[in-house]
């Protein structure tokens, strides 16, 4: 098995092989990450990695390789892209064309997060000869999942978060070390109410005017609550209510409301019970419990990883900013489970889920040499 002769015909295969994740893509045949597993572990195993592959859901599994040189009182190191894409609706480029136009590669994944598969992937294929000898044991996991609830590295941190001491997160960061942002929930606030004609609205009850008294009070006690909650790094929480949605006709009473609030938590919130806590202590309060219903629709984990983790101090060594992101990722799940994470690589946010998705090859060539650096600095 051969691996691609340059780091722009490995993303360039990357890219070509589907990888949607199918919870983010009705109707499009979308069948996730398993083929891009496969090839994923066939580039380790000639890289010389023993691979594995632990399936998370049905057909879908994180590939994992790992890489001679473990040791005890070695560091135990984690190269972690995801393999997942959002949805290819409404691109105009070929989404798995992974053609290359003005020094570009197009396709879907080829800035989120292929390219920084691609990146480390290439790094571990250089000094393949070399990586027993090193300072530290390294392994790579491309997740599956990211794109939607995060079972991937949900999954990895249960089984593996205890044999690893730093995980370097692939994710467009421009090349800075992002090592803190918040948490995301979906919170819905729901009532039920009985249609009937609007000409006698009183025979029938109004969901939507059960809901709305509730809203802004909420909002106001969240936002004074969340001050409490503040963070040196990452602020306060903050609550957005995204939408609401009620009724089918002007004229027939709504027997069915709902509001959605996105609230993006700080580590303090989180570990105090976070923001459903205090969610349904208001409605409770307030005397709503019975009428309004609370359901919380996936969640993301906050990420605060201490910037003196000697992990951290190497990539910072290496020129890397410290920075942290209004996004979420991989490495607040991988941190819950006991790996002190960051997210690092090339390229920028700005391109991910775009209609013309691209990483430059420029851009992919400065994190290959970039990961590779990183590895050196664990040279005996």
């Amino acid at each position: 098995m051969s691996f691609p002769d340059s780091p722009a015909a490995l993303l360039q295969e990357l890219v070509r092989i589907p990888s949607v994740n199918p919870q983010g893509a009705p109707g499009q045949d979308a069948t996730g990450e398993g083929a891009c597993a496969r090839r994923v572990g066939e580039l380790l195993a000639v890289c010389g990695a023993e691979v594995v592959f632990e399936e998370v859901l049905p057909g879908r599994p994180n590939v994992i390789g790992r890489f001679p040189g473990a040791g005890a009182g070695k560091p135990a190191i984690l190269f972690a892209p995801h393999l997942d894409t959002v949805s290819v609706a409404g691109m105009v480029v070929d989404p798995f064309g992974g053609e290359i136009e003005n020094g570009r590669i197009y396709g879907r994944g080829a800035s989120d997060t292929k390219g920084t598969a691609a990146a480390m992937l290439w790094a571990l294929h250089e000094r393949r000869s070399r990586l027993g000898g090193l300072e530290a044991s390294v392994a790579f996991v491309g997740l599956m999942g990211e794109e939607a609830g995060q079972p991937g590295s949900q999954h990895f941190a249960r089984h593996h978060g205890g044999e690893f001491s730093f995980a370097v997160v692939g994710e467009p960061t421009s090349l800075e070390t992002v090592h803190a942002h918040k948490g995301c929930l979906w919170h819905r606030l729901s009532t039920i109410g009985r249609a009937c004609h609007g000409s006698t609205p009183e025979r029938g009850e109004n969901a939507i005017r059960k809901l709305l008294p509730i809203l802004e009070p909420l909002l106001e006690h969240l936002e004074q609550s969340f001050v409490s909650y503040s963070d040196e790094v990452l602020g306060r929480p903050t609550a957005s209510l995204g939408l609401v949605s009620g009724g089918s006709s002007p004229n027939i009473v709504p027997d069915a409301c709902e509001a959605f609030l996105d609230v993006r938590e700080t580590p303090a919130l989180h570990q105090s019970g976070g923001s459903a806590r205090i969610i349904r202590e208001f409605l409770a309060t307030s005397g709503a419990a019975e009428s309004v219903a609370l359901e919380t629709l996936g969640d993301s984990t906050p990420l605060l990883t201490d910037p003196g983790e000697d992990g951290v101090r190497r990539l910072l060594s290496l020129g890397s900013k410290l920075a942290t992101a209004p996004w979420y990722c991989d490495a607040g799940r991988l941190a819950e489970g006991g790996i002190p994470s960051v997210a690092c690589g090339p390229g920028s946010i700005a391109q991910a889920h775009t209609k013309d998705e691209f990483l430059s090859v420029a851009d992919l060539e400065a994190g290959c040499e970039f990961y590779g650096r990183f590895l050196d600095t664990y040279s005996a």
